[in-house]
């Protein structure tokens, strides 16, 4: 098992939901934390919760579609931040359930710039830097929606197939280095994830996950860490999980 201790972790999408689970853990086992997210307000919140001292968290307001502010933000870290040990690529969404020919392109717009580009302009940023140094370690949130289509959920679906490509890809570039690249692909999980897909609807959000006992966010956390803690040697390439209620994408067992 590798000691996480004083390691420099950079986490997308960690004002909520698995991100910031991720935070809680890497930060209880003695990590650096680079917290980025949209939402100042939440990363400020998230930095008192997790107390710890101006030495152990950097927040970054960012949004990972930006590609010129991504360069700017990773480019800019002060010096004892700027040897980023672990990336996990977590900013991702999804927006609403409409058929290909009926759904808002904003809409499609929106999942591919955060889900793929932002992973990449991440990716791209940070990854030089780990193979310079000859350590690191990539973890992308993929999902089983990239294993899986499902009706309505196509574009989504195709953002994290994409992921997953992008992973399998990075790790065959990678070698010959030391770098290591591990894909997460979560079943349902009670996040933020309805909520946004449907544009702030809770009552439709809520629906999603009734009956059903889902992931948690900690549960991801957990696999996450198991991964970025094994020994050097021992590359784990995919994690597909899924609550006990999923067999499927659309195989669900709802408990009246």
């Amino acid at each position: 098992m590798i000691s996480i201790q004083n390691q420099i972790v950079l986490i997308t999408g960690a004002s909520s939901g698995i991100g910031a689970a991720c935070a809680k853990i890497f930060a209880d086992a003695g990590a650096r934390l680079i917290l980025a997210a949209r939402r100042w307000e939440r990363l400020q919140e998230m930095e008192q919760t997790l107390a710890l001292s101006s030495q152990q968290i950097h927040l970054l307001q960012l949004d990972v579609r930006d590609r010129t502010a991504v360069e700017s933000a990773i480019s800019s870290l002060p010096p004892n931040w700027s040897d980023i040990d672990i990336l996990i690529n977590n900013a991702g969404l999804s927006r609403g359930l409409e058929k290909v020919y009926e759904a808002e392109i904003q809409n499609w717009e929106e999942m591919i710039d955060t889900n793929i580009k932002g992973l990449l302009y991440l990716t791209r940023t940070v990854v030089p830097g780990m193979v310079s140094r000859g350590s690191g370690h990539v973890v992308n949130i993929g999902s089983i929606a990239g294993h899986q289509t499902y009706p309505g959920g196509s574009v989504y679906c195709a953002t994290k197939a994409a992921v997953r490509s992008i992973s399998e890809g990075l790790k065959q570039d990678l070698l010959g280095t030391p770098v290591r690249v591990t894909s997460v692909d979560p079943g349902m999980v009670e996040t933020e994830f309805s909520q946004v897909r449907f544009h702030g609807d809770q009552e439709r959000a809520d629906k999603v996950y009734q009956g059903v006992t889902p992931l948690t966010p900690d549960d991801i956390a957990d696999v996450i860490f198991f991964c970025a803690t094994r020994p050097s040697h021992v590359n784990i390439n995919e994690v597909v999980l899924m609550p006990v209620d999923q067999a499927s994408a659309t195989l669900v067992n709802r408990r009246k």
